[in-house]
């Protein structure tokens, strides 16, 4: 079954290319009655879209949102509402001097050996210019969980080996890292912006934390909510690794130290980062991804062609030397999407 739908009662459907007319989504479930703006969403593909800063790709895209169905007067219908992103800055043939080269780190070797044939238009549906859809869905899906006092936030908790001493969610969109320590984020910004000039990448970690989520959302034993919120995060190109609570660190505990004591008040600790059997506590969500260094560097590698000759390729054009700043929303808009699917079925089971 083709896989580019993600969700049940919530689900969004992503379309477009890097390099093609647009790219936008389906989004199906909505509740009707639910206020929501072109300009609301606009508000978070401004966030998203490239050329923001010297550590992101230069490539200009304005994301103007055109809403084009499953709204009337303002308010949601409870129809397939979709939202179309057309591309204004798309330049396929800065790819034909590489398009029958693999490039390292690239889906272009899986692509072409699944389906024989590949956009090598900047990875078409592999490309991050996809994540585009993802995140004007989460607009709509943040707006809904809103009414529900359900908030989202994520930011870069590591890059380029830089770790943030302190967290100050108050800073992150005032800083070109979207990083939580505002120190932290100029040492960050220094190591990927000299990485860019020797045509590097860098890799980093992203933390999110969801907070006011109810207890009960998630389902067992295959759709536990940690489960898909991995999977939704997991499914963003450039993320390799994730973890909740304690994480990894949960591997050198003991039990005494890992179990989250209650009393009467509650939780007394969060190391299950919010979640238990699948299920949520009513604590704070907390997961970290792993993102990888960007695949596309300007420094020479080995690969081969389509007809498995080996090959040096250098890939230039307009890159993210660092992807934790504009992965930033897109991970808050996973996050919501799963939240505001799981939330639509605990209500289906006659809940709040």
């Amino acid at each position: 079954m083709p896989g580019n739908t993600f969700g049940k009662s919530f689900s969004i459907t992503t379309f477009g290319e890097s390099h093609g007319i647009a790219v936008g989504v389906i989004i199906d479930g909505l509740p009707p009655g639910i206020e929501i703006s072109e300009e609301e969403i606009q508000i978070e593909m401004n966030r998203r879209k490239p050329g923001q800063s010297s550590v992101t790709t230069p490539r200009k895209e304005s994301d103007k949102v055109t809403i084009v169905s499953g709204i009337f007067e303002g308010k949601t219908t409870g129809t397939p509402f979709t939202v179309i992103l057309y591309n204004s800055d798309a330049r396929p043939s800065a790819y034909d001097n590489i398009k029958d080269l693999f490039r390292p780190g690239h889906a272009d070797f899986t692509y072409f050996n699944k389906y024989g044939i590949r956009d090598y238009r900047g990875s078409g549906r592999a490309s991050g210019r996809e994540t585009a859809g993802r995140v004007a869905a989460g607009a709509v899906a943040k707006k809904m969980l809103s009414e529900n006092n359900i908030t989202i936030k994520a930011y870069t908790l590591e890059a380029a080996g830089i770790r943030c001493g302190e967290i100050d969610l108050d800073i992150i969109e005032d800083n070109a890292m979207r990083a939580a320590d505002s120190k932290a984020a100029e040492e960050m910004i220094k190591k990927v912006e000299k990485l860019a000039e020797e045509g590097n990448s860098a890799g980093g970690i992203v933390e999110c934390v969801i907070k006011n989520v109810p207890t009960g959302l998630g389902e067992p034993v295959f759709d536990k909510i940690d489960a898909d919120l991995a999977k939704a995060v997991i499914s963003l190109g450039g993320v390799k690794g994730i973890e909740f609570g304690a994480g990894f660190e949960a591997s050198k505990m003991l039990g005494t130290e890992h179990n989250d004591w209650m009393d009467k008040n509650g939780f007394k600790t969060n190391n299950a980062g919010g979640i238990i059997g699948g299920i949520t506590t009513g604590c704070d969500i907390v997961f970290r991804i792993a993102v990888k260094p960007t695949s596309s560097i300007e420094q020479a590698q080995k690969t081969i062609d389509i007809n498995g000759n080996e090959k040096e390729i250098i890939t230039t054009g307009r890159h993210d030397p660092c992807l934790t700043p504009r992965i930033v929303p897109v991970v808050e808009s996973m996050a919501a999407i799963t939240i505001a699917d799981h939330l639509l079925r605990y209500r289906a089971q006659g809940k709040a």
